[in-house]
């Protein structure tokens, strides 16, 4: 299955360590999302319609209320890039 550019992006970030934290509105709407790299620094190009394209390909998952991680099926999605560190 092919991924976009973006999401290829995101799974990067979240395969070296990074998370998405989302705001939710009276307690069951998601009102906004939110993705943090590993050093905390918050990315800015991303938004819920992203997040909802890689919750529905089941490259993220939450359990037990704790930020969104990458799944397993997100390692085999995201493609190896060069690190540049």
């Amino acid at each position: 299955m092919d991924i976009s550019r973006d999401e290829q992006r995101i799974l990067h970030l979240m395969a070296q360590g990074g998370r998405i934290e989302i705001i939710r509105l009276n307690g069951k709407t998601i009102d906004q999302a939110r993705c943090f790299t590993r050093d905390g620094w918050l990315y800015p190009d991303f938004g819920l319609e992203l997040f909802r394209k890689l919750k529905r390909k089941k490259a993220i998952s939450s359990s037990g209320g704790r930020p969104y991680r990458i799944t397993q099926r997100g390692l085999v999605l995201v493609r190896a890039q060069l690190n540049n560190r």
